[in-house]
């Protein structure tokens, strides 16, 4: 049988297994976190649109003969999936620690310069006659390439950051675990590295062969993404468990004096009675004082207070202005440690994030 029939079923594999994600990330949602899907799956959307937009590949496998969509085909990947790695962490992680400001900014960049890059070439696949000549085809998809290059940079600017957020989530003075999931940030950060052994050699190697092998690895690397995906409400997203009370009350959102009251106790604890000096502060020990549950103090925090992390934080942050003000002998160390950061690195990592957050 001819080698190219391989060539467009193996495309069709990696295709199917595409549209199978997205389908069942369109659908798929466990009945509890229903009403709090933004929170849970932040970046539920963003995959759907990603693997959907895979049917690009169409042309190649109905004709992979055909030079304009073998083209297209072995310049997609690369150009393609370092974007898609630093997008996902953004909108799972990035969208919790850094909701506006550089992150958004860079992401958005990345995107126009991956979009530039492969529309004309998709359109040469997809357009009777194509838009290039033999030679600027060859052309564009050297630029192709150089873009892909300056997207591995985005990829790996990205996992620089996912690195940083694990090192501070590791810190006591840094964790919140509904805020920041650190046990799946530690499995997925790493994917842009993982995916490149699988992403150049077609393109490299100008070998039809290689992609074929290449797609039926994606494909499988499909599936058990997605079998490792669906259960996302077992990653420790406590907030979720709640009694079959308050899901009725969530139904219909929080009150605006339901949550006023809660912000009034988190107050009271964390900055009037100075909770926030205890350097090994935990969200369990503001719920502890609170006469609500952890799911509801949890979203207050989030909503009101920009997140555990952020308000204690800030505050320790002004209590070490004043105390350097009032204690002009202080050691910056002492100071740090007596406005509740376990160490001065402690304290410059804070500032650095608002810093960093307000860019």
């Amino acid at each position: 049988m001819d080698n190219y029939y391989w060539y467009g079923l193996a495309a069709l594999m990696y295709l199917l297994t595409c549209w199978v994600f997205s389908f069942v990330r369109a659908f798929h949602t466990c009945q509890i976190p229903k009403k709090l899907v933004d929170y849970i799956w932040p970046d539920r959307k963003a995959q759907i649109i990603i693997y959907a937009g895979a049917t690009v590949l169409l042309p190649y496998i109905y004709n992979p003969t055909s030079e304009a969509a073998w083209l297209m085909e072995k310049t997609y990947f690369p150009c393609t999936y370092y974007f898609y790695c630093g997008l996902l962490l953004y909108y799972f992680f990035g969208t919790v620690k850094q909701r506006n400001g550089l992150w958004r900014r860079v992401t958005q960049l990345a995107g126009c310069l991956m979009l530039v890059a492969m529309v004309p070439l998709i359109a040469h696949a997809w357009l009777r006659g194509g838009l290039f000549t033999p030679s600027g085809a060859r052309l564009w998809s050297q630029v192709c390439c150089g873009v892909s290059l300056i997207l591995m940079v985005y990829a790996g600017w990205s996992m620089w950051k996912m690195w940083l957020w694990i090192n501070e989530a590791r810190d006591e003075n840094y964790s919140n675990p509904d805020d920041f999931p650190i046990d799946y940030a530690r499995r997925v950060w790493l994917s842009p590295v993982l995916f490149t052994p699988l992403l150049w050699p077609p393109y490299l190697l100008d070998s039809p062969d290689v992609m074929a092998v290449m797609n039926v690895l994606l494909a499988i690397s499909n599936i058990a993404l997605l079998l490792f995906v669906m259960p996302a409400w077992r990653r420790k997203f406590t907030m979720v468990a709640t009694d079959d009370n308050e899901q009725e009350e969530e139904q219909d959102g929080l009150a605006e004096e339901r949550t006023n009251r809660i912000a009034a106790e988190i107050e009271l604890f964390v900055k009037n009675r100075e909770g926030y000096l205890n350097p090994h502060l935990r969200l369990e020990h503001v719920v502890a004082r609170c006469s609500y549950s952890r799911s509801y103090v949890s979203k207050v925090f989030q909503d009101r207070f920009g997140g555990f992390s952020n308000y204690v934080n800030g505050l320790r942050l002004e209590h070490y202005e004043k105390y350097i003000k009032e204690h002009p002998e202080a050691t910056m160390d002492t100071a740090a440690q007596a406005s509740g950061f376990t160490t001065y690195r402690a304290y410059y990592r804070a500032k650095e994030k608002v810093r960093t957050d307000s860019l």
